[in-house]
């Protein structure tokens, strides 16, 4: 399976994971691609809950991915902290849906 990060989430998760939590983070999303729960309204967007351990000032974040299963990809398209953000407004929602809506109609 292919894992896509677009421009913007490449930039938050740089400042968010090491290399090593993004490589187990990529590992556990290809293995269970189902893993996260299907954002209502959102065109098939997917949003899972992600630790960052005890010893991090940041508890966790949230991951917006996208499972393309004809074309056997995630696409991960934003990740926010828990402590910044409950849930993404539905404007927010439509703009990650009309980015998969042009390559993933």
């Amino acid at each position: 399976m292919e894992v896509i990060g677009i421009s913007v989430f490449t930039r938050q998760i740089q400042q968010l994971f090491t290399d090593d939590e993004y490589r187990l983070l990529q590992s556990v999303l290809i293995q269970r691609p189902d893993f996260g729960k299907v954002i209502p309204q959102s065109g098939g967007l997917r949003k899972k809950r992600w630790s960052l351990g005890k010893k991090r000032k940041l508890g966790g974040v949230r991951i917006i991915y996208f499972w393309a299963i004809s074309n056997n990809q995630l696409l991960l398209l934003f990740i926010y902290a828990n402590n910044k953000t409950d849930d993404l407004s539905l404007d927010q929602l439509k703009q990650l849906e009309s980015i998969i809506k042009k390559d993933y109609p």
